[in-house]
Formats: structure tokens, C-alpha cells, sequence
């Protein structure tokens, strides 16, 4: 039986392609799942989960030890902005 490590964290990024062509499109990575989009949507998603990974190890982290701080940098530096929710 595998020891449990009480420190291990898992971190994923979860990609949803909202527009469609009909397609379905699946493709999943070290630490990454991306469903759905246009070709064109699904390549970009990939590109960028590629892109992030490539960030992390070059700073030689995985996702689950960066801060929300660093991720958010991570992610602007490959094209992601945040995007607030409108004021009611």
C-alpha cells in the first residue's frame, strides 16, 4: 500500500471552450484538462496551458506551489487577463 504525503497538493487548469463548430474537442496535459471550442479557441487554450507549464519550469515550480500572486503574473505574461464580474 502507497504512503499518503500530508504535504502533496494538486493543482489543474480546467479549460472551457464555450463557442462550438460542432467538434468535440478534448486534449489533456501533466496538469491540465481543456473541453470544447471552435479549432481555433481549443489550439489558443492549448498554446497557453503549454505556455504556463513552460513558465513553471523555468522557474522550477509546479502549479501547486506558485501563489494566486505568481499565477496571475504567469498567466498575464502568456496573453490571460482576469476578468471581474460587472457591478449589479
Amino acid at each position: 500500500m502507497a504512503k499518503k504525503r500530508g504535504n502533496d497538493k494538486c493543482a489543474w487548469l480546467l479549460g472551457v471552450g464555450l463557442d462550438s463548430d460542432g467538434h468535440k474537442r478534448i486534449t489533456t496535459g501533466p496538469n491540465f484538462a481543456l473541453f470544447g471550442g471552435t479549432q481555433q479557441t481549443h489550439l489558443e487554450m492549448t498554446e497557453k496551458a503549454i505556455k504556463i507549464n513552460e513558465k513553471l519550469t523555468e522557474r522550477g515550480k509546479r502549479l501547486a506551489e506558485v501563489s494566486h500572486e505568481e499565477f496571475t503574473e504567469i498567466a498575464h505574461s502568456v496573453g490571460l487577463a482576469r476578468h471581474e464580474p460587472k457591478a449589479n
